[in-house]
């Protein structure tokens, strides 16, 4: 098991996960990267009901907003952490996106990318915990 920051809040940031201001975590260990919301995300926005998950073959630049996830109590747009081509979709995460919330590290990923980028601009485990404190 990786070890985690810890935030005030007590939510697990993992520290070999990479994650953007916009509260998105990456796994550039993974081949194709993997991409999700973070613990954060997931608790500001409450139980999630719908994700309009994105088309296998899309090309997305960093900071492009790729597509929304809604709850009960907003619809933000999830913003694209690196440049590339999105090549797989979790599609357990389409039909129930409640998994996203129960589980946002793991069986909540959202999509794997093949990276354009050889270095995105990501923060640390340790940077992110300073963003959300």
């Amino acid at each position: 098991m990786s070890e985690a920051q810890e935030t005030p809040l007590n939510l697990d940031i993992p520290d070999h996960l990479e994650y953007s201001q916009d509260h998105v975590w990456i796994d550039l260990s993974a081949d194709p990267a993997m991409v999700g919301i973070t613990e954060y995300a997931a608790e500001q926005l409450g139980e999630l009901v719908y994700v309009e998950l994105p088309e296998p073959g899309m090309h997305v630049e960093a900071g492009d907003e790729v597509f929304e996830l809604e709850s009960s109590k907003a619809v933000e747009p999830l913003i694209a952490p690196v440049s590339g081509t999105i090549r797989y979709v979790n599609q357990a995460v389409g039909d129930d996106p409640s998994v996203i919330n129960g589980d946002p590290y793991g069986e909540g990923w959202l999509f794997k990318i093949e990276l354009e980028d050889d270095e995105p601009e990501l923060l640390t485990a340790e940077e992110y915990a300073k963003v959300i404190r």
